[in-house]
Order: C-alpha cells, then structure tokens, then sequence
C-alpha cells in the first residue's frame, strides 16, 4: 500500500528509540524500548495498518499499547482520528514527549489497560492492538463500530495476526501472518 509505506517515511523513527539504539533505527527489527517493551518491527507495523485500510479508510482508530508512540504517529499520517492507550507510565510518558518532538498533535494519548480499550471514545472503526493476547478481548469487540475492523496478534506459543470484521451477520476473524 502505497500510502502506508508514505506514513513509514514520514515518521522519523530514530526519534522514538534511545539515542544509542538510533543508527539501527531503520532497520526491519523491532528495538528494546525497555519495561521490556519494543518497538515494532517496521514490516509488521506495515502490514497490520495495509490490511487494516484495505478497501477503506481507517476512520476513528484506536491504538492498544502505544509504547513510544511511533505506531500512532504513522496512523496520524493516514487518519485524523488517532487514540491511543499505554498501561506502562514511563512509555505513555515518552510516547507524548516523542508526539511533541515530531509536532504531532492530532493522537490523543491517554494512560489505560488497553484489554478495556477506551469506551468514552467509542465506537472506533479501527483498532489495532501492538501486543500479542492468548484470545480477543471482549470489550473491545464491544468498542468496534459495524463495518470496523480489528488487528492483533494472537497466541501463547506460536503467534499470529488476525483480522477481525464486525460485520451486519456478526464478527468475522480471519488467522492471517505467522509473527
């Protein structure tokens, strides 16, 4: 998707990795961010929001585990509605001081356990979840507007992403890449 590989590079992503992890910054791996978080491998942050937008616009999106904030700011360059929830103080922290680094203020950052999502900013047409979660959280099927889509990685052992569709018949989840 064209447009997604236009967000990837427009967000400077040595800006949200420490200063000694910055000269791989560009690499395809995900990155230490500490609190033993990472920061997504660039591919995977790709390929969720390239099937998240497939056929449509992302619209209202939330973002689950917003670790340094370099997911959301890619979002912010393809929507204008970006929410985005971090369970870790230090890394919300950090995710809002990178957004004013960039001069990105459209994400709204809040400090939440993403398994609740952000009900008083529901419904979303897009939620897409960073970490792995042994089964789909309820409440956020709950938060996932008619016709919005959700994108997370699933599994204990062996992980994949899914796709799940709400859709006028109900949710369809579609198993999708190995990560």
């Amino acid at each position: 998707d064209e447009k997604v590989l236009a967000a990837i590079a427009a967000v400077p992503r040595h800006m949200f990795v420490e200063e000694a992890l910055a000269s791989r910054a560009y690499e395809d791996t995900a990155l230490p961010l500490g609190f033993s978080q990472t920061i997504s491998q660039p591919f995977i942050v790709a390929r969720m929001i390239e099937v998240l937008r497939e056929g449509r616009e992302l619209g209202k999106t939330l973002e689950v585990g917003a670790g340094c904030g370099y997911q959301a700011a890619v979002l912010a360059q393809l929507t204008d509605e970006v929410y985005a929830v971090e369970r870790i103080e230090p890394l919300l922290a950090k995710a809002k001081a990178n957004m004013r680094k960039i001069q990105q203020f459209k994400v709204r950052l809040k400090y939440a356990d993403g398994q609740f999502g952000l009900p008083e900013a529901a419904p979303f047409d897009t939620i897409i979840i960073a970490a792995a979660a042994p089964a789909i959280p309820q409440a956020l099927l709950q938060q996932l507007a008619l016709g919005g889509r959700m994108m997370l990685p699933l599994g204990a052992g062996s992980q994949f992403l899914h796709l799940v569709e709400h859709r006028p018949e109900g949710f369809v989840n579609s198993r999708l890449d190995a990560v």
